[in-house]
């Protein structure tokens, strides 16, 4: 298998197999999934900074990583965030994953970026020891917190916050 890795570009071809590879992430991760005209849409209005990387064999889009730059990190310097690594599921296990991990190292560092964080789902043993196996350094120490929903729309509507 030869796979190609490259960043997403705007009005970029692989955006329909994005597309159908999202369409399955989300059925991996069992949450309800928008129609492929939305998730094209969404592709190409993407915040300012949002990046994915795409794996292709042979044309055929295999897996994705999406991240965006954060700031500050260590010593006030730039980092990436690390929001999704998905490989589809007939090409887990043939390096995607990890080719997808060396590129996004390679342009940290090209970029002047001093790490890449993430959040892993701590029942994936898998996926964990994927992570562990690339030297991936699990941190103990912090938590994971999200604002979504009401409780998004309440903090956004309090005057007292």
């Amino acid at each position: 298998m030869t796979t190609n890795i490259r960043l997403l570009e705007a009005d970029d071809r692989a955006e329909a197999g994005l597309v159908t590879l999202m369409q399955e992430m989300q059925a991996h991760y069992k949450v309800a999934c928008p129609p492929p005209e939305e998730i094209l849409e969404q592709l190409k209005v993407r915040p300012d900074g949002a990046e994915i990387l795409v794996a292709e064999d042979d044309g055929k889009v295999v897996g994705l990583c999406s991240f965006s730059a954060i700031f500050p990190g260590p010593g006030l310097k730039p980092g990436i965030f690390l929001k999704e690594l998905y490989v589809g599921a007939p090409y887990r296990g043939r390096g995607v994953g990890r080719s997808l991990m060396r590129t996004l190292a390679t342009l940290a560092g090209k970029r002047g970026l001093v790490r890449i964080d993430w959040t892993a789902d701590a029942g994936n043993d898998r996926l964990l020891a994927f992570y562990d196996d690339i030297g991936g350094a699990r941190k103990t120490d912090r938590f994971y917190y999200r604002l979504e929903g009401e409780t998004l729309d309440a903090l956004g509507r309090d005057p007292a916050s």
